[in-house]
């Protein structure tokens, strides 16, 4: 017989709830309105005088040619940070959970690069890819190539994606080797018994079991390429050079806060919020079909 736990009719759930509502609304819910309405508007640079004119500023965004060209250097841009920390974050966690001496050590060290913000993540790699003193360059110059990210946009292009993968390598770490440590060890020792390789075991056991895992930084990531690389670029290239690494959401402060044109940069907000929202939905619509639970 099935019990059924009965509740009496209280203002405590939604006292507890309260803080979170209230948060989600003053930092996400009213920004947000705010600049969807600012999009329809149209301001001059000391925010003086305003004019609504409906759709005006996503006309213009859709006939610039400058803000296409963003538009697939970010889809570029994201997909290669996505795939590449992901990659090397499952190959990192496949070694470290086969680690038995000095595992902790190992795992501590892979997690570290987390901790560190975004803007020093791209100072980082600045220094050490900077043409007069980087260590990089110099060594990259021994085998004649000519190394400045400056002047090159491939490379600059190169850099900024490097960099934003590094940051974002332990936070996927963390979850691939979570996910590897809850495979049953029955399974593998079945398939290692079988005459299975590691590389077979692995192919065949590891990644189908940790596919939900995966489905889940996919979305992660995505969302981290859009928005959180925002302080790498700025440390790194600043968008140069002449806008190769500039993504949409750097576009977003370049004209809104340098070219303090309100109502194009809030237009571009809202474009970007709603490529994020869509490629969600369809992520947890049809990719998640594929993921193996």
């Amino acid at each position: 017989m099935l019990k059924r736990v009965h509740f009496q009719k209280t203002l405590l759930p939604f006292l507890l709830v309260a803080p979170q509502i209230l948060v989600t609304l003053v930092f996400f819910m009213w920004p947000a309105g705010q600049a969807l309405y600012q999009s329809f508007l149209i301001e001059d640079a000391f925010g003086l005088s305003q004019e609504f004119v409906w759709f005006e500023n996503f006309e213009i965004l859709m006939e610039d040619k400058v803000y296409r060209q963003t538009f697939w250097r970010t889809a570029v841009f994201s997909s290669l940070v996505a795939v590449s920390s992901m990659s090397i974050a499952l190959i990192l966690a496949g070694f470290a959970e086969r680690v038995i001496k000095g595992s902790g050590a190992y795992r501590t060290l892979l997690i570290w690069p987390y901790a560190v913000a975004p803007v020093l993540a791209g100072a980082l790699w600045v220094f050490m890819f900077n043409p007069t003193l980087g260590i990089f360059p110099f060594l990259l110059e021994k085998v004649n190539i000519d190394w400045n990210h400056y002047l090159n946009g491939g490379q600059a292009m190169g850099l900024v994606v490097s960099a934003a993968a590094w940051k974002q390598v332990a936070y996927n770490f963390l979850f691939y080797l979570a996910a590897m440590q809850s495979i049953p060890k029955s399974v593998v020792e079945a398939a290692a018994i079988d005459g299975a390789s590691p590389l077979r075991r692995f192919w065949t056991i590891t990644l189908p079991l940790v596919s939900p895992t995966t489905f889940f930084l996919l979305v992660i990531n995505i969302v981290y390429a859009f928005f959180d690389t925002f302080g790498i670029i700025h440390a790194v290239t600043q968008g140069g050079p002449a806008n190769a690494t500039t993504i949409l959401v750097y576009k977003v402060y370049n004209d809104g806060f340098v070219g303090l044109d309100l109502g194009g940069s809030a237009a571009q907000s809202v474009v970007l919020m709603g490529i994020v929202i869509v490629m969600t939905v369809v992520q947890f619509r049809y990719v998640e079909k594929k993921v193996e639970y």
